[in-house]
């Protein structure tokens, strides 16, 4: 018979086929200042509710508002001030320190060795969106910015004594480089590590649209111990009509090609990122990515916001949830597990009370710093989705540290857990699991990134159909033929089950000890 499940966080209710959405608040309060947790106010949903009225007119940062003499830093603040109030103007990081909130230190670096990519896919964040910055990028990285990158990721892990630090090689394109260069930043990392905090372990993984993975490629990668993730749409020529070069021509052949390479290197393969398309068939789609063996995939909500709903974004729908729980059910009831699936693991541990390393869910605070080609440090790079110049920091390798970026406003408010949520977040009994949804889906323009996701209602309806299922999971089996006599020892899991092994585990367990498993959740 097996145990109970056992968990910091209670198990919500069974699903609720019409899940409320959230009001449209207008929370802005200083984390310092904010509400106690009360019982969210009846008031319209988001798409209803009197909200401030998005930024109209020229961009304050640039045309005439700015000229050559005008500070590139204090040009951002501005536009940040303009666009994002919540975090910009309305956290006081100074305060949020005083009242205990202690920064967290960077465990995840992304280095983006390439500015350019090979492929123009329609919808890509870094080249489609609101952010236009990689065209002032140089195309590559430099031996000097690569160097001086790892002086300060070394600096940084022997400041906080990191157990370990995750690199990510991105783009663009990383594998534009030759196969004798692609290791050359994670070599320098591991050398400057290795010199300022020996006892720290350097883990690394390349992101990447796989039309460029040759044996050569990938021998040089695994010779230097860093795994590969590829960025596909579906394993099927149908589901990747945009993934084409920048001729219009499909990208998908190429792809499909590299990754049946990569499968035959098991140790090198970090898995698939897929972001959701609800105009495939889920289990078509989630079928058809198994065919490459992947030893993980993970599937991403697409990058949107309250001033750039998703496609098929309607109130009291939950489109996106009946997607994921359509490949939730193959993949929970399957009899052998065939592949592990990020997003549903990472809800199943957050029910557990487990730590995760992500930032999509849950209220771990935000670990991740990206270096540009050009060795400015910026934000997660997701934020380009939101408006010009969101990742950005001012902050450069030659003039700042990674202890600085602790304390820009656009960090802190990412590591201030519930404090940093919307009133209706802080109230509802998912926060623990949910954590206010991905950071920029939380968007508005001329409010910043303080309300619920976007995909609210989609986020409560996956949380809890699959907390239903780990209940049952947990529950000691009824009455049956064939039933072990009483006394007799724990029988084993269910088939589809191994995932909720019943544990019992601490709530603050340190999320930096959880291992790297899964490819980054930054899309390629």
């Amino acid at each position: 018979m097996r145990r109970a499940v056992t968990s910091g966080t209670p198990l919500p209710a069974p699903d609720d086929p019409t899940p409320t959405p959230p009001p449209d608040l207008t929370d802005t309060a200083p984390p310092e200042t904010a509400p106690p947790e009360t019982a969210p106010p009846e008031t319209a949903p988001p798409d209803t509710a009197p909200h401030p009225d998005p930024p109209t007119g020229p961009d304050p940062a640039v045309g005439p508002y700015a000229g050559p003499r005008v500070d590139a830093a204090v040009a951002q603040q501005v536009r940040h001030a303009r666009y994002a109030p919540w975090p910009y103007t309305r956290l006081d990081v100074a305060a949020a320190r005083a009242a205990g909130h202690r920064p967290h230190p960077i465990r995840q670096f992304v280095l983006k060795t390439r500015s350019r990519c090979n492929l123009a896919c329609t919808y890509c964040y870094v080249y489609e969106m609101a952010d236009q910055g990689w065209r002032d990028q140089p195309p590559a990285m430099t031996p000097a910015t690569i160097a001086r990158a790892a002086q300060r990721i070394a600096e940084h892990a022997a400041a906080h004594d990191l157990p370990r630090v995750d690199l990510v090689l991105h783009g663009g394109e990383p594998l534009l480089s030759a196969p004798a260069q692609l290791a050359a930043p994670v070599d320098a990392v591991r050398t400057a590590v290795a010199g300022a905090a020996p006892a720290t372990r350097v883990t690394a993984t390349v992101q990447t649209n796989g039309t460029l993975l040759t044996r050569g490629r990938l021998t040089a990668l695994a010779a230097a111990g860093i795994r590969v993730g590829v960025s596909l749409d579906g394993g099927l020529p149908a589901h990747n009509t945009r993934r084409v070069d920048h001729a219009g021509r499909p990208g998908f052949a190429s792809a499909a090609r590299g990754l049946r390479l990569l499968a035959r290197h098991p140790q090198s393969y970090a898995g698939v990122l897929c972001v959701v398309d609800l105009d495939q068939d889920p289990i078509e789609t989630y079928e058809s990515l198994l065919a490459f063996d992947p030893p993980s995939v993970g599937l991403l909500l697409p990058l949107a916001n309250w001033s750039s709903p998703p496609p098929g974004h309607h109130p009291g729908r939950t489109p996106y949830a009946d997607w994921l729980l359509a490949v939730f059910e193959r993949w929970w009831h399957d009899g052998v597990r065939r592949t592990r699936i990020r997003l549903f693991e990472e809800i199943i541990a957050l029910l557990l009370g487990l730590p995760t390393t992500t930032e999509t869910l849950g209220l771990t605070p935000a670990a991740t710093a990206v270096i540009e080609t050009d060795g400015s440090i910026e934000q997660a790079d997701s934020l380009k989705s939101a408006y010009e110049g969101a990742a950005a920091t001012g902050m450069a390798l030659d003039t700042h540290s990674f202890d600085q970026l602790l304390d820009h406003p656009g960090l802190a408010a990412r590591q201030l857990g519930r404090d940093a949520l919307a009133g209706w977040c802080r109230a509802c009994e998912l926060v623990d699991v949910c954590g206010g949804g991905h950071y920029p889906h939380r968007y508005r323009a001329g409010e910043g990134f303080r309300r619920p996701s976007v995909y609210c209602a989609d986020l409560q309806r996956l949380i809890r159909h699959i907390a239903a299922a780990v209940q049952r999971a947990a529950q000691p089996p009824g009455p049956a033929a064939g039933a072990p006599p009483a006394g007799a020892t724990d029988t084993p899991a269910a088939e589809g089950t191994e995932a909720v092994a019943p544990v019992t585990a601490p709530a603050e367990a340190p999320a930096a000890e959880a291992p790297a498993e899964h490819p980054p959740a930054v899309a390629s």
